[in-house]
């Protein structure tokens, strides 16, 4: 069968000579003049001479004459074609994007010859650092023959080629070479790719991309216990695969999920990653993957959570505080305090002054009551009105809900400062805060722009316990793992680091004052149990209880298929001494978006207090 092809295509390139280029020509645009920049040489019929050994070609800017493919995927602005016969190197891309800005008149399978620039673009904002894709631009494009067979995609998996399992990139994006994951999905963009057996690793997010990793993950690194890859410190797991919704819709899908059926698409680049554009929507097999739950406190056990709740606000419908009740009181086992993040103020991203959050509170609070729960309170301290990060006029701060039916309680103390910034008084070897609740150093220049923590004192069984609730600065505007700049660039972080340092200098002087101080940080740090931002407040004397996981549980949140911790739930020597029993509730990151109350899990520490 390949000689008769093989014996067609010489026939179609002889006819096309003999009777002439206008007789079978199907053109996309008027007839190119040979230009002076033209490249004038054999390698203009060869794609992976257009693409080259790298991440850009060597012939952009320049007109090519006579390249020459088989039309795989037809796109709305374009199509992809791919070599008829390939280079031999696996380091130099097949595939091409001929780029038109108008649906193509080309069939798939056609075999064309293609005129036209080659350029390099930049999907998304270059100052993101996004990579380029190599694409033909204002092309003539002539039909040689039609019905071709298209060329076998290339097998990702099992049987094909592996992608690497730890190095994204080794060496500032200067040496291409396939044991890095940039530089493997470099060498296939445009191509056909299959992945059998396909994983899913992330559920269905709000983009209509699902994350999947080859043959079930059975050769892939840091795979965890319910199914998905967990990022660690030098190993974010280039095995990823993200396939993407252009050409074909997507279902939905949660972590386990799987597709018996081989996914079919071509390699392309958007937004900080390499994806694969499948050809037809994918049959999914469910995985069944259920909630976590955590054990509920016994007598003189303390049990306390940190829980990002995902701009929570009055506004929101009533299903999202029926939802936030259940995982409450069924899930957490109704936690004696809550530590929470990204609660809105009552009118939610309406941007019209309010920043008074009570209602959001109650909200929660009454729906923990309807399905037979605790009653809780309340502590929460007004911000400035759009000082404080998140979207606009939303207001999103950190506060706490607390039960007192099990022992726990809370004095509030207020002086007469506007904005009761933290202050500790020792009294005989006893630490506790002047104000309480109080922010912690609300001036400083580290939280500008970003949550301030929330400190509140708490006692329980005559412990006296102080608590900082804490949301530092988001990643935004770091550079993509896959992206230009090798390492990434991670400008957010300076700030993370210096809110770090303001709450150890904070825990440094209290410790200094009571040695057995029982202190706690948790919170959204919006960053990894092995940051600098971790290492800080690790380094004032507390010790963060993720650790205590296995390296490929500890995680809270998924990004880009990515099982990575967010959270995170930080003790001093004293707390640690009584031996806490830590947990994760794994009841959103894993899901699908539409069914889940937030895109962290919560974390819940649970500790053996004798009066």
């Amino acid at each position: 069968m390949k000689n008769k092809i093989l014996l067609i295509l010489i026939l179609s390139y002889i006819i096309a000579g003999c009777i002439g280029q206008a007789n079978i020509a199907t053109t996309e645009f008027e007839d190119l003049k040979t230009p002076a920049n033209s490249v004038d040489s054999e390698e203009q019929l060869a794609i992976g001479s257009i693409q080259g050994i790298g991440h850009t070609s060597p012939f952009v800017r320049k007109e090519i004459m006579n390249l020459s493919g088989i039309v795989t995927v037809r796109r709305a602005d374009g199509f992809y074609m791919q070599s008829v016969f390939s280079d031999d190197n696996p380091e130099t891309s097949e595939g091409i994007f001929v780029f038109l800005g108008f649906p193509p008149k080309v069939k798939v399978g056609d075999h064309v010859l293609v005129d036209g620039t080659v350029t390099e673009f930049i999907p998304g904002e270059i100052e993101d650092g996004n990579l380029s894709i190599t694409e033909i631009e204002k092309p003539n494009i002539r039909v040689v023959s039609s019905d071709n067979l298209l060329p076998d995609p290339i097998i990702i998996g099992e049987g094909g080629i592996k992608t690497p399992t730890e190095i994204i990139d080794d060496d500032q994006n200067k040496i291409f070479e396939l044991e890095d994951g940039l530089d493997f999905f470099e060498s296939l963009e445009g191509m056909l790719v299959q992945i059998n057996n396909g994983v899913v690793v992330a559920p269905t997010n709000s983009y209509k991309e699902i994350v999947v990793l080859p043959d079930y993950g059975k050769w892939a690194t840091n795979l965890n216990s319910r199914g998905g890859i967990t990022l660690s410190m030098g190993d974010f797991n280039p095995e990823r695969i993200i396939i993407d919704d252009s050409l074909a819709s997507l279902p939905e899908t949660n972590v386990g999920d799987f597709f018996v059926d081989p996914l079919i698409g071509v390699v392309d680049y958007s937004f900080g990653n390499y994806k694969v554009q499948l050809l037809k929507k994918p049959k999914k097999s469910e995985g069944n993957l259920q909630p976590s739950t955590v054990s509920a406190a016994g007598e003189n056990e303390l049990l306390i959570a940190t829980y990002n709740v995902e701009n929570l606000s009055a506004s929101d419908s009533q299903d999202r505080f029926i939802l936030l009740a259940d995982q409450i009181v069924n899930v957490l086992q109704a936690p004696d305090l809550i530590a929470l993040q990204e609660i809105q103020d009552n009118s939610g991203e309406f941007d019209d002054g309010v920043v008074d959050a009570s209602e959001t509170y109650r909200k929660i609070i009454n729906a923990i009551i309807d399905i037979d729960g605790p009653e809780y309170f309340f502590i929460d301290m007004l911000p400035e009105d759009n000082k404080d990060g998140g979207a606009p006029g939303s207001n999103i701060r950190v506060g706490y809900l607390y039960r007192t039916d099990r022992g726990l309680s809370f004095i509030p103390k207020r002086g007469n400062l506007e904005n009761y910034s933290a202050r500790i008084i020792n009294f005989q070897g006893n630490s506790s805060l002047e104000f309480n609740p109080s922010k912690l150093e609300p001036e400083n220049y580290a939280f500008v722009d970003s949550r301030k923590p929330l400190v509140a004192e708490f006692l329980y069984n005559g412990n006296n316990i102080i608590v900082f609730n804490v949301h530092l600065n988001s990643k935004g505007g770091d550079t993509p793992l896959f992206g230009t700049t090798q390492p990434p660039r991670l400008p957010s972080e300076v700030q993370r680091k210096n809110q770090a340092g303001v709450i150890a200098s904070f825990v440094e002087e209290i410790i200094s004052g009571e040695q057995e101080a029982k202190l706690i940080v948790l919170g959204d740090l919006n960053d990894f149990y092995f940051s600098p931002s971790a290492k800080i407040l690790e380094n004032s004397g507390l010790v963060n209880l993720v650790v205590n996981l296995p390296e490929t549980e500890r995680y809270t949140y998924n990004y880009e298929g990515n099982s990575q911790n967010l959270d995170n739930f930080f003790v001093s020597s004293s707390l640690m001494a009584l031996n806490p029993q830590v947990g994760i509730a794994h009841i959103n990151s894993e899901f699908y978006h539409r069914t889940r109350l937030s895109d962290h899990d919560p974390i819940v520490a649970l500790f053996y207090m004798e009066p």
